[in-house]
């Protein structure tokens, strides 16, 4: 049996793409930063260097949408796009952890 089909991206300037691409790129990152997750210390400082280098393509895609003229983020429409592209559960790996007091 196939798996559901995913709903279709809306749409997006290329610069949004980017931006939503580089984003959750930069989520994951921090989600193998987050101390309160179980990992090493040598996976999450490699995490730490590449998202220097993320954020600073967050930056240039945002400044170049800026330069466009693209002066504004549709935020319903790039959760959307968040959501296709399975956002909820990696931006989750930012979060602290259920408390598992019992």
């Amino acid at each position: 049996m196939l798996p559901p089909e995913l709903p279709p991206l809306p749409a997006l300037t290329r610069a949004e793409g980017e931006l939503i691409d580089r984003y959750l790129a930069a989520v994951d990152l921090l989600g193998r930063i987050n101390p309160a997750r179980d990992g090493d210390t040598y996976r999450a400082l490699r995490a730490a260097q590449a998202l220097v280098r993320k954020s600073a393509e967050v930056y240039d895609t945002l400044a170049l949408m800026h330069q466009r003229g693209e002066s504004e983020l549709h935020g319903d429409t790039l959760a959307r796009a968040l959501r296709v592209l399975d956002g909820e559960r990696r931006t989750a790996r930012v979060t602290l952890p259920p408390d598992c007091v019992g």
